[in-house]
């Protein structure tokens, strides 16, 4: 008996030890499911970019787009397991392109919520009563902060070595107003005016705000936008939105409207040759110098504002919406 006992013992042990050794190397499901997306995207990236470089534009690579997007969409939905939030339509890839020549190309991979109703509170995703698109008020992206940390070290080097790129550390790059035009701004750059004084939900190990506007040259006039962030339960939950009423500070745009003034003659005299560039150099950057001006003097001085205060509120509030919990 004791002998059959050890007999069967010496059988179950090489399949007990077989078993842990393949429970050990056997990727996470979650991980393998990051995986897979992480493939079937930079394939769908390769495939739809090499279409676009052989000039074919046609239906072939908008229904090779569409296929991707719709693979891609239900794995990442999986993957999140997010429930719907009150007021905005349901999630959509929060990737739209995969063609490497587009001007989105490498925004963060995760999924997108968009308000239904536009800053004007017509319905979004439609041309409005004045024949403009209606945007929508505020956007929603959540993606596992594993598929963050992916994402940033893509980007470390996405600009070229002449401009800042994204910070490698999720908090600063949280906080940083590269991030947000790599990230989830197309077609303009985010500026980050100021910090907001929002405060960090229960269960989050991270939350920040900032007050934001968006330009393609000079930095815009009032800030316009708010966008928030937290880390949670192993997700990163990023939103933004235009905020009423905007937050303006007319001291500081006096500054900018003054050194801009001042630039005028002197670049007028350089184009009809009145003086020489060293001549001009010499008077140093008056645009920049205004910009530089502007910008710190709104910094200081926003908080000040009652529409900073509100701004906060509603930053505040776009936090409870991107983590479901108002």
């Amino acid at each position: 008996m004791h002998n059959a006992f050890s007999a069967i013992l010496g059988l179950m042990a090489p399949l007990c030890f077989a078993a842990t050794i393949s429970s050990a190397t056997a990727a996470p499901p979650a991980k393998a499911a990051e995986d897979r997306y992480i493939a079937a995207r930079d394939a769908a990236i390769e495939k739809i970019s090499a279409i676009y470089d052989a000039g074919n534009t046609d239906d072939a690579a908008r229904k090779a787009e569409e296929a991707a997007s719709a693979d891609l969409a239900a794995q990442m939905r999986a993957i999140l397991n997010e429930a719907a939030r009150e007021g905005f339509g349901p999630p959509k890839l929060h990737i739209d392109t995969f063609n490497r020549g587009d001007e989105g190309f490498g925004m963060l991979d995760g999924l997108r919520f968009e308000a239904v109703v536009g800053r004007n509170g017509e319905k979004a995703g439609q041309d409005g009563a004045d024949g403009k698109y209606v945007e929508p008020r505020a956007h929603i992206i959540v993606t596992t902060q594993t598929l963050f940390e992916r994402w940033l070290h893509a980007h470390k080097e996405w600009w070229n070595n002449n401009v800042k790129n994204v910070p490698q550390q999720i908090g600063a790059a949280l906080k940083d107003e590269s991030f947000y035009t790599q990230a989830v701004s197309s077609g303009s750059a985010v500026v980050n005016f100021n910090s907001l004084p929002i405060a960090k939900p229960a269960g989050a190990t991270f939350a920040y705000g900032m007050l934001a506007g968006r330009t393609q040259s000079d930095i815009p006039n009032a800030a316009d936008t708010v966008f928030v962030a937290a880390i949670t339960n192993g997700k990163v939950y990023v939103a933004y939105g235009s905020i009423d009423p905007k937050v303006q500070v007319p001291a500081c745009i006096a500054i900018r409207t003054s050194y801009n003034k001042k630039a005028e003659q002197p670049e007028d005299d350089l184009r009809f040759e009145k003086i020489d560039r060293k001549t001009y150099d010499k008077l140093g950057k008056l645009r920049q110098k205004g910009e530089d001006g502007y910008k710190r003097c709104f910094t200081l001085n926003a908080p000040k504002q009652a529409s900073f205060a509100e701004a906060t509120r509603q930053a505040q509030a776009l936090l409870s919406a991107a983590l479901n919990t108002r």
